[in-house]
């Protein structure tokens, strides 16, 4: 009953009908939950598994091959649906290929490949997809930015009537100004995901970029329930927790006051010799600094 419980009030919040306020005051009732996922290849599953991790985030283009056909795609589908691990979420949605703002935006071809992608996130049970794509999004030098966010603007919300009936959520990801100059803080994807105003699309919090571009863990309780999805890393080159010592428990203590429950997922450059020891160390590190 508590876990039929919690997915309504998550499925609720995702749909705009909670507030974060009643988010928050839901979250005094129960302790939140985190998962601790690593974005890898499904391949590597076991090995996770075996580190401590409890899921996979995967690449949209391995996992759900958009440019595929159905019955191409099919083998795929069946091979993913015996991974030892859930994958949770799909990242790097569409290639720097796609053109969604400057003056050779075109968005149906990238409509398309990003419904089949959701489709198929549906098939294998999904429930998020990432939405950096820094290089997809990214404006041209001198191009106008009240017309480039206009034009992104305008794509999702797009994307979102497409997908309405999916049950995967789309979410956008702030990428570092070293990334893309369209959205790179968590407080601006507030403006984002209230303008496009779509339930399928919706905020991920990315702590390693919010450490990048000094963005303290306020801006996680501003942002709310808009907040369906995190990634982390260290600071320094992006390293794996535990690898310099950095400290993310004010992010997973702003993380816990909205009442979150849900996937943080290692976006992290782990070393060449003795992975698994550093996988270990990670989710040690991780579960230690989110207790409450």
């Amino acid at each position: 009953m508590q876990f039929r419980r919690r997915k309504f009030i998550q499925t609720m919040a995702a749909a705009g009908a909670v507030s974060s306020l009643d988010l928050a005051a839901h979250a005094q009732q129960r302790a939140p939950q985190f998962m601790f996922g690593n974005c890898a290849s499904p391949n590597s599953a076991a090995a996770l598994k075996a580190a401590g991790f409890e899921y996979v985030e995967a690449t949209v283009a391995e996992a759900f091959k958009p440019n595929m056909s159905d019955a191409e795609f099919a083998p795929t589908l069946a091979k993913l649906k015996e991974c030892v691990l859930p994958i949770r979420a799909c990242r790097i949605f569409f290639s720097k290929d796609f053109r969604l703002t400057g003056p050779d935006a075109a968005h149906e071809p990238a409509l398309k490949y990003g419904v089949t992608a959701c489709r198929r996130a549906d098939e294998l049970g999904v429930p998020f997809i990432v939405f950096g794509s820094g290089g997809a999004r990214s404006m041209p030098e001198g191009f106008d930015p009240a017309k480039g966010k206009e034009q992104f603007i305008t794509f999702c919300k797009k994307l979102g009537d497409l997908i309405q009936d999916c049950k995967v959520t789309v979410v956008l990801e702030p990428l570092p100004i070293r990334s893309t100059n369209l959205l790179n803080k968590v407080a601006e994807g507030i403006d984002y995901v209230d303008t496009i105003n779509r339930p399928r699309i919706q905020l991920l919090a990315d702590i390693h970029h919010m450490l990048s571009e000094k963005e303290g863990p306020e801006s996680i309780r501003k942002a709310g329930a808009r907040i369906l999805h995190c990634h982390i890393a260290e600071l320094q080159g992006g390293s794996a927790p535990g690898t310099y010592g950095e400290d993310f428990r004010g992010y997973f203590k702003a993380l816990r006051d909205i009442g979150y429950v849900g996937g943080v997922t290692c976006e992290c450059a782990w070393p060449k010799k003795n992975i698994d020891a550093a996988w270990r160390k990670a989710i040690s590190t991780l579960r230690e600094q989110s207790k409450g």
